[in-house]
């Protein structure tokens, strides 16, 4: 006889471009005054990262097209393009993730969980020292977004756990803040993490754990809360998004341990910062769940479904839908 089971999908990196965020066209380069940085900037996107990162909306539609009746489903961040670098407290990228959620709530509620990215929140920009996480995106995402920094799901034996990444993470991203925000934003670590302390203390030993974090990054900062070592054997996967295609997670573990670079700018720093820790993420169990569109090279995007024994007896079983990358002509042309 089966064992009664529940049905999940899972999806992150949506970017979607609202309207406001596609006038703006060629957003990447702001910031960049040298020719060759520009030029090699451009070629980057071109050919390996993105070409047009606002071509790619139907991609969401596809989503809810190929997912009709899980019991739950996880957003695990980044709803917009965050095109000014400083998170929702921008209006147009604000606009881009309303409406990205819309969709998505409009679908799935209320069985549906949204987790912070973070572009939700703001992060200096590739190659320029521009932008970063703003302390009124933080509240704005919360306020008028709806997204709970800290969420609990229980399905059965199986304990579903999202998290704000850049918060646990915030000694990296603390040197791209307004040093006026910082004591605010310190507290704000201080609570979560106690937060997501008292969560894992309140395992049951039969029960199982999905972790949604966003960025890698905050992870090995985790592993230093005794109460998450304490329950980490009970952690199954760690569902972690921000890297778009599973490329970039085998390079992350082909670097793991690399020294840290604190004078080539913002960008190596919080990278180097990461890579250096990486290998603190294995007690963790991780699995990436790529961007709809992955990246230009390898068009390698999707996203998962996952089915889940009540009892927790059997593994979580997770299967990767890819999605099929056409370029539309809705965005900006380089």
């Amino acid at each position: 006889m089966r064992q009664p089971s529940f049905r999940v999908a899972i999806v992150s990196d949506v970017h979607y471009a609202g309207a406001a965020e596609r006038l703006r066209g060629d957003y990447t380069l702001a910031g960049m005054q040298r020719p060759l940085a520009r030029a090699l900037l451009r070629a980057y996107r071109r050919f390996i990262w993105l070409r047009d990162p606002f071509a790619h909306n139907h991609l969401l539609d596809q989503f809810l097209e190929q997912t009709p009746a899980p019991d739950f489903v996880v957003a695990n961040g980044d709803y917009s393009c965050d095109s000014a670098f400083v998170g929702v407290s921008d209006d147009a990228a604000c606009a881009s993730a309303a409406e990205c959620l819309a969709k998505l709530r409009g679908k799935f509620s209320p069985n549906f969980q949204a987790s912070f990215g973070d572009h939700e929140l703001g992060k200096m920009k590739l190659g320029a020292e521009l932008g970063g996480p703003r302390l009124s995106s933080y509240h704005r995402a919360v306020r008028e977004l709806g997204l709970p920094p800290f969420w609990q799901v229980t399905l059965g034996n199986y304990v579903l756990i999202g998290l704000v990444s850049t918060v646990v993470a915030l000694p990296v991203y603390e040197p791209e803040t307004l040093p006026e925000e910082r004591a605010e934003w310190r507290c704000l670590r201080e609570e979560h993490l106690a937060e997501v302390a008292r969560a894992f203390d309140a395992l049951r030993p039969e029960q199982r754990v999905l972790l949604f974090c966003h960025d890698p990054t905050a992870l090995p900062f985790l592993l230093r809360e005794e109460a998450v070592r304490r329950k980490l054997p009970q952690v199954e996967q760690t569902i972690i998004g921000h890297l778009h295609t599973p490329l970039l997670l085998w390079k992350s573990r082909l670097l793991a341990g690399m020294p840290r670079l604190e004078r080539l700018g913002p960008t190596a720093r919080r990278l180097t910062a990461a890579l250096n820790e990486a290998r603190h993420w294995k007690p963790f169990n991780v699995r990436l769940c790529p961007s709809l569109t992955g990246i230009e090279l390898l068009k390698d995007g999707g996203f998962y479904t996952v089915e889940l024994d009540a009892a927790a007896r059997e593994p979580a079983r997770f299967e990767l839908h890819r999605v099929q990358w056409k370029s539309r002509n809705a965005g900006i042309s380089q």
